[in-house]
């Protein structure tokens, strides 16, 4: 058992120097793994978009036309910026951006309430971003469901219906709606927890693909199993490269996943227990793989970064941040799930933005384990193929 943990140190001690002796490992574990997370959240961190842009085209100039645009104005959503005369000019100041969308109210407008019949209201909105779209229409839905009810009570009124009781013929039934998890439906609060497993996974697998590319570049003396070893268990190596990568992402992890969302006010609902426990299996899920991954096929530095490109995008599709995964087809659902981040992203995000226990993510748990076992396997199997059939 001695000489056991004696070749596991050996070869950890061996890892750390290479790791610190490599300037591209080290900018990628201990400075982009600490930027990238601190500028995604600084970006984010208003949460939500106010006061979007928005030009009103009025042809009616009634009464209740007036009171509508004083009441969009009045909008956290939205601002009127510009009040034009016809369409002509509202789109002339969309193709210019200078707004993003445009409320039109025609000239029957007023005609159409008078009477007691429908009228309408246009909302135009600019698609470029899915939060000019999410601005103008849901405050415009908002405010028009606001102008409904003043329209019926006036109508209730005019047939000598008021107070309660026409406030109840208005609105019989009385909801509240209750944002679970993200009460402000703020961006930062959705899209940032997922982003940051993501960027530790890239960062791991990243600097891991470095290392096997150095390996294979310096052939006298980066040697990927050292020669005194040879001959040895091949897990005594894997387990000393998996111990270096895992006690130097302790803490890192610490500081992405708990010291910036607390500076940044992120939602920190599960218990620091369950979340530590979770991350286990992930840290481990991603070091196997990335040296899996690296030995059979990162022969150079510059591969890792064509490979961390390539996947980034993909995973980002996969993890179910953009799309849910409830609506993927099942080939890429079960393709998603060979990836450590699938798991590790959903998991993380329901304990610590929803409070669910490890008991509630035993699913995502119970595969990053899998993963971990299946990926062990492969970096074993291939730090013996690559040191058999390669000449030192």
């Amino acid at each position: 058992m001695t000489h056991i943990l004696q070749d596991i140190w050996t070869v950890f001690t061996i890892e750390i120097r290479r790791v610190f002796s490599n300037r591209m490992t080290v900018l990628v574990f201990f400075v982009a793994t600490i930027l990238y997370p601190l500028a995604f959240c600084a970006i984010y961190n208003t949460e939500a978009m106010h006061d979007l842009p928005v030009a009103v085209v009025d042809e009616s100039h009634c009464e209740a036309s007036k009171r509508f645009i004083h009441k969009l104005d009045a909008l956290p959503e939205v601002s009127v910026q510009y009040r034009c005369n016809n369409m002509a000019e509202a789109r002339q100041l969309m193709k210019d951006r200078a707004v993003h969308a445009v409320m039109y109210i025609p000239s029957d407008y007023g005609t159409r309430i008078a009477t007691m019949s429908t009228a309408r209201i246009g909302v135009f909105c600019d698609m470029s971003s899915f939060y000019y779209y999410k601005n103008a229409v849901t405050g415009g839905s908002n405010l028009l469901i606001d102008e409904m009810h003043t329209i019926e009570l006036e109508r209730y009124a005019m047939t000598g219906l008021t107070g309660q009781q026409a406030d109840e013929m208005v609105q019989p039934v009385v909801y509240d709606d209750v944002k679970l998890y993200n009460p402000s439906g703020g961006f930062a609060s959705f899209f940032v927890p997922a982003l940051l497993m993501l960027v530790l996974h890239q960062t791991l697998f990243f600097g891991i693909g470095i290392m096997s590319g150095s390996a294979y570049e310096d052939r006298k003396s980066m040697l990927l199993i050292p020669a005194h070893l040879r001959g040895r268990s091949i897990y005594r190596v894997t387990f000393g490269r998996a111990l270096c990568f895992i006690l130097l992402y302790i803490p890192i992890c610490a500081v992405v996943l708990f010291l910036i969302p607390y500076l940044f006010h992120l939602p920190q609902l599960g218990s620091l227990h369950d979340i530590a426990l979770f991350l286990l299996p992930f840290i481990l899920a991603v070091t196997f793989f990335g040296m899996s991954f690296g030995n059979f096929f990162v022969h150079e530095k510059m591969s890792g970064v064509l490979c961390c490109l390539f996947f980034s995008v993909v995973l980002f599709f996969l993890s179910g941040i953009v799309w849910p995964q409830s609506n993927m087809p099942t080939f890429w659902l079960a393709f998603s799930y060979l990836f450590p981040s699938t798991p590790g992203i959903e998991g993380f995000v329901r304990i610590s933005s929803m409070g669910a226990t490890l008991q509630e993510v035993r699913g995502e748990y119970l595969a990053l384990w899998i993963q971990t076992a299946a990926y062990f396997v492969m970096a074993c199997l291939s730090f013996w193929f690559v040191n058999k059939y390669r000449k030192a």
